[in-house]
């Protein structure tokens, strides 16, 4: 009788090769998941499968912890105008926390959307669209969402081809202003 498959080591596993690809980015090929896990490929692809099978695991992990992570940084904070929040968390998705997630996510819009997981462009676009506009209701913006998720994204991908980090926090500060004329700066880069 062969061995039964034990999802608490599969899910260690799992942890070890996200925290990899978020470090590295994605492989394309399994020898760094097998260093990072310090177990033999075969004993990855008992668990796993395949090499994509392993792959969009990682990235299915990843999202979920990035959703966890972002989700915290847009929430309400009671007492605290949302501008101030989204500023917050600004600086917190594009540096060094938020940079694994989007280097990771932006590969794969670049290179296997279509093969490693269809359709992931669109949720990774609308995930954001409700935490936005609960946290744009609490200053009675609500109906703003889709124009500052596209803002952040465009900033996001202007941070990433640039690295102009003043121009583009300056830039943010405008969409925060044009929210609430009284928005304070984002806290500073430290």
């Amino acid at each position: 009788m062969g061995r039964q498959p034990q999802p608490e080591i599969a899910d260690q596993l799992l942890d070890r090769c996200t925290d990899h690809a978020l470090a590295f980015g994605l492989p394309d090929r399994l020898e760094p998941f097998v260093q990072a896990t310090g177990v033999s490929a075969r004993m990855l692809l008992y668990h796993f499968g395949s090499r994509d099978e392993l792959s969009v695991a990682v990235l299915r992990r990843a999202r979920q912890r990035q959703l966890t992570s972002f989700g915290m940084l847009l929430r309400v904070v009671p007492g605290e105008d949302y501008t101030e929040t989204l500023g917050r968390a600004w600086v917190s998705m594009t540096g060094p926390d938020g940079k694994s997630f989007l280097r990771m996510f932006g590969q794969l819009r670049e290179q296997r959307e279509r093969s490693l997981w269809p359709g992931f462009r669109r949720l990774a676009t609308t995930d954001w669209l409700g935490p936005l506009e609960t946290g744009l209701a609490s200053i009675g913006r609500a109906g703003s969402s889709t124009m500052v998720l596209a803002v952040i994204r465009g900033l996001m991908m202007d941070l990433d081809a640039t690295a102009d980090v003043a121009r583009v926090d300056r830039a943010f500060h405008e969409l925060l202003c044009s929210l609430n004329p009284a928005a304070p700066a984002p806290p500073e880069r430290g």
